[in-house]
């Protein structure tokens, strides 16, 4: 399995490319955080976050349709959390629509909107941070910004033994399936758990062996890096400029 699952474009030369990563995980935050306090009724609002979103990825030269596919990830989600609000959410009866035999109030429906539009805009925003940052590169900005260390490194981990245990697991389902895998289906629901139970074993052999290597070679609990991260004009002009477009977004917002 290729190992470039979340910064594939990350080696592509562009303004967002040549940011510091922590102006970047900054910016990001203030994104989301700006798009999880608008209310749902400001689509307004919400139209200037897409367009700043979309300016950004045009400026990234990643592809669009790209970022399109990989943020419609979050639609069974999002239908699995608030397709049932506005059923259950009461409304008024004069804001309430018939569907059947059931009753659909329409705050429940600015309930779901809500949930929809911001899930999809900050998907996006962390879609275009990962694909324009290195991996490595951004663990070392939130090292640097101090979040904890334990979670950096639980973090580094996961990302790179997850494509290991995508290729055993494949493996297992090769070998599984060239023993013509079939019979009763609690059959091949015992084979199904003999396989986890088989992989989760390995995963925790694996961990032993890797701690093991990294103690023999000096391993203090702080991961080390060659590179050092520098915050350039060009990253407090970027931070400007996006701080200026999200109070003109606001300020848009108050007087409408």
């Amino acid at each position: 399995m290729k190992h470039s699952f979340l910064d594939r474009y990350s080696d592509r030369d562009s303004l967002l490319h040549k940011l510091d990563p922590r102006t970047k995980i900054v910016t990001a935050i203030a994104f989301i955080l700006a798009v999880a306090l608008t209310p749902p009724p400001s689509w307004q609002a919400f139209a200037l976050y897409f367009v700043i979103v979309a300016i950004a990825i045009l400026i990234s030269k990643i592809p669009p349709l790209y970022v399109l596919k990989r943020s419609l990830v979050i639609v069974p989600f999002v239908l699995l959390i608030g397709i049932f609000i506005p059923f259950l959410k009461p409304g008024d009866a004069s804001g309430s629509y018939n569907v059947w035999i059931w009753n659909v109030s329409h705050s429940g429906l600015m309930v779901l909107w809500g949930i929809a539009i911001k899930s999809w805009l900050s998907i996006l925003s962390l879609i275009l941070l990962s694909a324009t940052t290195k991996f490595t590169e951004l663990l070392k900005g939130l090292e640097q910004l101090r979040m904890p260390k334990l979670m950096i490194m639980i973090l580094s981990f996961m990302y790179r033994y997850l494509f290991v245990m995508v290729d055993e697991v494949s493996r297992m389902k090769q070998a599984r399936d060239s023993r013509n895998f079939g019979g009763k289906r609690t059959w091949q629901l015992k084979t199904i758990g003999n396989m986890i139970g088989t992989l989760f074993i390995r995963s925790y052999e694996r961990g032993e062996r890797v701690y093991g290597a990294m103690v023999a070679r000096g391993f203090e609990g702080q991961m080390r890096t060659l590179s050092s991260l520098q915050f350039r004009t060009a990253d407090l002009y970027f931070v400007a400029a996006f701080f200026f477009c999200l109070s003109l977004v606001g300020i848009t917002f108050l007087f409408m």
